[in-house]
């Protein structure tokens, strides 16, 4: 017997490492290149100056914090269309799909009336005010990426959902790309283009993602599409999927915009120490951020795979799904140690700008000191995203959001009480953030152990 056929006797039944990974690999594809996206920005950006990264990172925080309770909600119908997908009933998988931009569409005015009022409380921010024009810049253009944002999202969740992630991973990789061309001619002025900077960037990004959704669209449109999914009998309201949508759905998106909200005051308390750890943290976090996003593939992987089994009535496959995205996330995981611990002041060094800078020299020791802490963590994200995913696509979202709300919360006011109460430095912060997140994972382990997940009723 060779070993191949080995491994496929252990890991290939229903809900093995095999499944796991052929389903999991073209998501983790996909978010890394959403990943590669918003890093490219930065990337781009730290060349001209490190107050353009600042801005890039720190506003494009404030827009996803108010698009982000909607990308919540619509994302729980990947667990919602993977239970009608394992139950048989295909048709409802496009009704969620609907139910989901319908959503979209409603979110787009809430958005945009709420953005002013964000707005004001950015310019009461103590950041320093040439990082805070640029950052005004970037996010009135970025707003208004937000419906196609949406919309590419509730495509992507039913495709997930249905256990096609090839289609969003190639949708994901058109973004990037239209999204890095577009910032090396916008940003630099190539090709003819005026440099247009920051709100290069936001137009790149903007671009980026309207392809994908183009891109989703015209497949779900096809016609095998629309006779295996009945799509044309789904435009329409359905009052029972939208309330379960609703019900299992708001506290996930609830959890996603106070979490995301509580990430930004992280991430404003940091930029608020100065320009020297502003520069240093936001290149930590964005490295964090590159090896974290493919991550999330694993979770949806893992969220759709225990949907379809505990729609099926397959408990303990769901189970197994769960197990194995742990698995295949440590693998990951473990080589991103790697590279945090022992090349973190090359990974620094990408972010250098073109011109001799006395603000990146000086915060470059911090910024590799944070990056080395940081992969003291990385094998826990991995069991994170896979107990998230499980619980998730059984339905336990209540229990996840106020566990996770509390927890994030209670992190900025830690983080608050050290820098403006204890004086604390930035290095001794970050490790004890990284300290709270590990005490976190050790928590949803044992919410995912009691087994009450099993016990949800969804459908």
């Amino acid at each position: 017997m060779s070993f191949l056929e080995k491994i496929k006797l252990s890991h290939g039944k229903e809900g093995g490492i095999i499944e796991m990974v052929s389903l999991a690999l073209p998501m983790v594809i996909s978010t890394a290149c959403d990943g590669i996206m918003t890093f490219t920005d930065r990337l781009f950006l730290s060349a001209l100056s490190p107050l353009h990264m600042n801005a890039a990172l720190a506003g494009g925080l404030v827009v996803q914090s108010l698009v982000f309770f909607f990308f919540g909600l619509i994302g729980y119908s990947t667990a919602l269309a993977a239970q009608y997908y394992g139950s048989g009933r295909r048709e409802f998988s496009s009704v969620t799909a609907t139910q989901s931009a319908l959503i979209a569409f409603l979110a787009c005015p809430v958005i945009l009336l709420a953005f002013p009022v964000v707005e004001k409380f950015v310019y009461m921010s103590d950041i320093e005010p040439s990082q805070l024009n640029l950052q005004i810049i970037y996010m009135n253009i970025l707003i208004f990426g937000a419906l196609p944002g949406l919309l590419r999202h509730t495509l992507s969740c039913f495709f997930s959902g249905t256990g096609r992630t090839g289609i969003v991973m190639v949708a994901s990789i058109l973004a990037m790309l239209v999204n890095v061309g577009l910032d090396y001619i916008f940003i630099f002025g190539k090709f003819g283009f005026p440099p247009l900077g920051i709100k290069g960037a936001a137009f790149a990004t903007i671009c980026g993602s309207l392809s994908s959704f183009l891109f989703l669209l015209f497949v779900y449109l096809l016609p095998d599409n629309r006779k295996s999914f009945s799509v044309f009998k789904s435009f329409k309201f359905n009052l029972e999927v939208m309330k379960k949508l609703l019900y299992f759905g708001y506290p996930a998106g609830l959890e996603m915009f106070l979490n995301f909200l509580a990430f930004n005051m992280m991430v404003f308390l940091f930029h608020s120490q100065g320009g020297v750890v502003a520069t240093a943290s936001s290149i930590m976090f964005s490295w964090d951020l590159i090896s974290f996003i493919p991550l999330l593939g694993i979770e949806i992987a893992v969220t759709s795979l225990v949907g379809r089994y505990i729609g099926a009535g397959k408990v303990d496959i769901a189970h197994r799904s769960a197990m194995s995205g742990i698995k295949t996330g440590l693998w990951f995981s473990f080589i991103v140690l790697i590279a945090f611990l022992f090349f973190s002041e090359d990974l620094v060094m990408v972010f250098a700008p073109q011109q001799r800078n006395d603000l990146f020299i000086e915060a470059t020791p911090m910024a590799a000191s944070m990056i080395k802490i940081a992969s003291i963590y990385v094998l826990a994200e991995a069991m994170m995203v896979s107990l998230v995913g499980a619980l998730r696509g059984a339905g336990d979202t209540h229990w996840t959001m106020v566990a996770s709300v509390a927890f994030n919360w209670l992190a900025v006011l830690f983080l608050y009480i050290i820098f403006n109460i204890l004086s604390m430095s930035a290095i001794a912060a970050w490790a004890s953030l990284v300290l709270s997140f590990m005490i976190f994972c050790f928590f949803l382990f044992l919410r995912y152990r009691s087994g009450k997940w099993k016990e949800i009723k969804v459908l």
